[in-house]
């Protein structure tokens, strides 16, 4: 007979009064269920959709010459900036 004091009657009571206390408790192993048929099919590649399939290299593509761009445009401000810093701390030495 075990004693009400044993390690797995103390922990069996402490699980089922964490999962009465907290009602987010969730079970460290999850359970594995099969796709039906229904989810299959829809896992399916279906052809009628194909042509509005999104093509990852060109989008690839578009993302890398937009960061391109972004770098020219912030190069060129900051020179401009530079530029007519310059420019303004030449006339004032003049003046």
């Amino acid at each position: 007979m075990a004693s009400p004091f044993s390690k797995t009657s103390v922990f069996s009571r402490l699980g089922s009064r964490l999962q009465k206390e907290d009602p987010f408790h969730l079970p460290r192993r999850g359970y594995h269920i099969d796709l039906g048929a229904r989810e299959k099919a829809l896992l399916e590649e279906d052809p009628a959709l194909k042509r509005f399939k999104s093509y990852k290299n060109t989008v690839k593509r578009v993302s890398k010459i937009g960061d391109i761009l972004t770098i020219i445009v912030v190069a060129a401000c900051s020179y401009e900036f530079y530029a007519v810093a310059t420019l303004r701390r030449e006339q004032q030495e003049q003046n």
